[in-house]
């Protein structure tokens, strides 16, 4: 294979780099970004036996990756009993996640660190009989392996914003060299469907978004009944996956909402968890009385603010506010987060004005009136109050806005996957 320069440093680089991992997995689990316990798993060094059969191997980075990989292996496992599944993520809380959404027949493990050694220990163990990458994970040393192995690759619900296809065109000899371990890919939009096809000079097919198919997995049922008893008459509302700078904001909202209702109560849930003493500083000082999650503590008739800062909650959070604010949108350069999970929990979606990395869903909210759009404290308190008075999009307005966007991306991404693992299905069928 002949591989760009670049690529090639890289792949000498990491290898170079490979004695320094356990020190660099230790560092980080001391801050709670990897599981002490499965740090082998990292290395590459996997502990389960590969089961026997046809492994579908499916990667995302993160959260919202996974759950569209876990849809992927409900489908796949329904039209195929016999097939196995490993799925890898990369963070903590999609592990947790997966350990409660996975089926018996997938298994979940963290990716291997992109080492040469890692990677081919990795491979070496699994074996699998088709990779399935989500959005815009293209590890160098992965992909190269697994071309080696002839490996067949498919890209799923690729996803990337302006900002992202523009560094990949500054690494236009890399990223295509890349790409092209991938038989299949199916873009989420056609940002980067056009994109990808002016890196790879391919067509690339516009299968849809997939995030728009896949579903969290449900509140526990007992959970949520009790939690409902606590806060029975209170008007609750949320805001779920915030980032440092977009908290006072949150706070501002929540005094001016106070004024108008006294009992109201915000749950407030840090996209990271680990910044919950900070925010909860912050909270205290801005005169409020504070409930955290993450020490048990629920709120009484005094707490006016619920700190969320726990991992793998986020279905009874939406479950229970009917009001809320996606953050990641407030300031320029997150990109927002996906708004579907707050839909299908019933909630009222509110949202700041910067959401280019989702931007097709939110267009399509705002093309179906789904969403309020706020942009500071006091746009933010009266979307709120507007959904408390009932004069917010309900369920079925977002449930047709989400329609819109899908495309039967679910569908045709099924059948490319099909045609991958067996490649004389198509023939078969038609003779």
């Amino acid at each position: 294979m002949n591989l760009p320069a670049s690529i090639r440093a890289y792949r000498a680089l990491t290898g170079l780099a490979a004695p320094l991992l356990p020190v660099i997995l230790d560092r980080r689990a001391r801050a709670g970004k990897e599981d002490p316990e499965r740090r082998h798993e990292r290395l590459g060094r996997p502990r389960i036996r590969r089961p026997e059969g046809r492994l579908i191997w499916l990667h995302g980075a993160s959260v919202g990756e996974s759950l569209v990989l876990a849809t992927l292996v409900d489908r796949m496992a329904t039209g195929d009993p016999e097939l196995e599944f490993l799925v890898t993520t990369g963070t903590v809380t999609s592990a947790k996640l997966m350990a409660k959404r996975l089926p018996p027949q997938a298994k979940h493990q963290y990716i291997p660190v992109d080492t040469p050694g890692a990677v081919r220990r990795f491979l070496d163990h699994w074996q699998p009989d088709l990779g399935i990458f989500a959005e815009s994970e293209l590890w160098p040393n992965l992909l190269v392996e697994a071309r080696h192995r002839a490996i067949p690759m498919a890209l799923v619900n690729a996803r990337m914003n302006a900002a992202s296809l523009t560094r990949w065109r500054r690494r236009g000899d890399a990223v295509r060299s890349l790409l092209d371990t991938f038989a299949w890919i199916g873009a989420a939009d056609t940002r980067t469907r056009d994109g990808l096809e002016d890196l790879t000079g391919r067509e690339i097919v516009l299968a849809g978004n997939l995030k728009l198919e896949a579903r969290a997995p449900e509140p526990d049922a007992g959970e949520l009944s009790a939690l409902e008893s606590v806060i029975a008459g209170r008007p609750v509302w949320l805001a779920a996956s915030t980032h440092a700078g977009e908290d006072e904001t949150v706070l501002s909202a929540h005094e001016l909402v106070r004024k108008t209702q006294p009992g109201a109560l915000l749950i407030l849930a840090p996209r990271h968890p680990e910044r919950g003493p900070a925010l909860a500083e912050l909270v205290r000082a801005r005169g409020f009385h504070l409930a955290c999650r993450s020490k048990g503590e629920v709120p009484d008739g005094q707490d006016t603010v619920w700190l969320a800062d726990t991992l793998g909650e986020m279905s009874l959070w939406f479950a229970l506010a009917p009001a809320a604010f996606i953050a990641g949108s407030l300031k320029a350069g997150i990109g927002g987060h996906n708004p579907i999970e707050a839909s299908q929990a019933g909630a009222c979606v509110i949202t700041g004005p910067h959401v280019d990395s989702f931007d097709d869903i939110y267009t399509a909210y705002r093309d179906h009136a789904a969403m309020l759009e706020v942009d500071d404290a006091l746009t933010l308190s009266e979307a709120v109050e507007q959904v408390w008075q009932g004069r917010a999009p309900g369920k079925a307005v977002a449930d047709r806005a989400i329609a819109a966007a899908s495309g039967g991306a679910m569908a045709t991404t099924l059948a490319a996957l099909h045609s991958l693992l067996a490649p004389d299905a198509e023939s078969e069928a038609t003779t």
